[in-house]
């Protein structure tokens, strides 16, 4: 598989988890019907996508980019949309957490290039 291919399958993978956790969050513990609909679909689908991209990538690195771009992603949603603060530590440990995936991205040779 090409390596564009399985980079879209992560970024895909990434996507519906964030959907799914942005979901479950208003869930209600699942008592509400639709956002738990989308969670265990959106957790499907990025289960789905992840184990695509595990036949090309190493687990490790795979789950490392999946978790850090979707705790990212989750806490900028958290902040911009449902207006949950981020103090300075928090923001410090996202910008830790992006500058890890692009550290692994450009420089590690366990991914393909």
């Amino acid at each position: 598989m090409p390596l564009a291919t399985t980079y879209a399958f992560l970024v895909f993978a990434i996507f519906a988890e964030v959907v799914a956790t942005t979901a479950l969050a208003r869930s209600d513990g699942f008592t509400r019907l639709w956002p738990s609909v989308i969670t265990v679909v959106g957790y499907s689908i990025a289960f789905a996508c992840l184990s695509v991209t595990l036949k090309v990538m190493p687990t490790g690195v795979v789950y490392a980019l999946w978790s850090g771009l979707g705790i990212v992603f989750i806490a900028a949603i958290g902040w911009l949309v449902y207006d949950e603060r981020l103090d300075l530590p928090a923001l410090i440990g996202l910008g830790l957490i992006l500058a890890g995936v692009l550290v692994v991205n450009l420089f590690s040779k366990t991914i393909p290039h």
